[in-house]
């Protein structure tokens, strides 16, 4: 039996562990305050090890994981790109970008299909699809990349959109496609720098608009949307980026 360890069991974290276990795997959750040395001493290695805590604590988590656990590390927060892994010295990290929307006391509605590249995509896939929420397996590197920066546009572009139009990411493109437009090639110039990379732009924006139409009622904005503006907007003066249409959302 394949045996996965789990670290975070928040919402997502138990949706995955659920697929895992559907799939016949052994489950082995990491909560907060776990001594993770331990349980890789008692686990030391595990067919994945899922990292499913919220975008802040990532950085946390993957300095801290044990060595024998790095190698199996699996990704899957939002606003990730390469440079999050790279920088604590990860290479070819398992990587899924979620699709699926989980609330409590709701059952995890998918958009569209997850992409997953990396070692354990396979696993992973036959996870997620054991409890119906639809996978593809895609190569790393160019294509990974592409995947991540279409989810980081959708996400991105609605939130911040929707601190001015509200309302859902279908009347976000019916009544503001102006404005919208102008918040997306804002955050694809952040995207550009972060990456070094320039997918097309029109194949970013037709895949925001294929996660639109998976789900047209999705709330554009949220809780976690003034702290998503802040570090856009502390990328943009990294690099020294104008992004105009940004500021003013901030300026209010």
């Amino acid at each position: 039996m394949n045996t996965v360890v789990v670290v975070g069991l928040g919402q997502l974290g138990r949706v995955f562990a659920g697929g895992l276990l559907r799939a016949g795997c052994s489950v082995v959750p990491v909560n907060r305050g776990d001594d993770m040395a331990a349980l890789s001493k008692a686990h030391p290695a595990p067919e994945l090890v899922l990292i499913a805590v919220a975008e802040n604590n990532l950085h946390g988590v993957l300095a801290a994981l044990p060595e024998a656990w790095k190698p199996r590390a699996t990704l899957i927060q939002n606003e990730l790109l390469p440079r999050d892994w790279q920088a604590h010295g990860y290479t070819d990290p398992t990587v899924i970008s979620v699709w699926f929307e989980k609330k409590k006391g709701i059952d995890a509605k998918p958009l569209i299909a997850s992409p997953v590249a990396g070692p354990g995509a396979g696993l992973l896939c036959r996870a997620l699809t054991a409890i119906d929420l639809p996978c593809r397996e895609v190569a790393l590197n160019d294509e990974l990349l592409f995947e991540l920066m279409r989810k980081n546009l959708y996400i991105l572009t609605t939130n911040l959109a929707g601190l001015k139009t509200g309302g859902t990411v279908s009347q976000l493109w019916a009544q503001h496609e102006a404005f919208a437009r102008q918040v997306a090639n804002e955050v694809m110039d952040i995207q550009d720098a972060l990456t070094g990379v320039k997918p097309p732009r029109d194949a970013l924006i037709a895949g925001m608009l294929e996660a639109f139409d998976g789900d047209p009622d999705h709330g554009c904005t949220g809780r976690s949307a003034p702290a998503r503006l802040a570090r856009a907007l502390q990328h943009a003066d990294s690099f020294g980026l104008a992004v105009p249409t940004l500021r003013s959302l901030a300026a209010g």
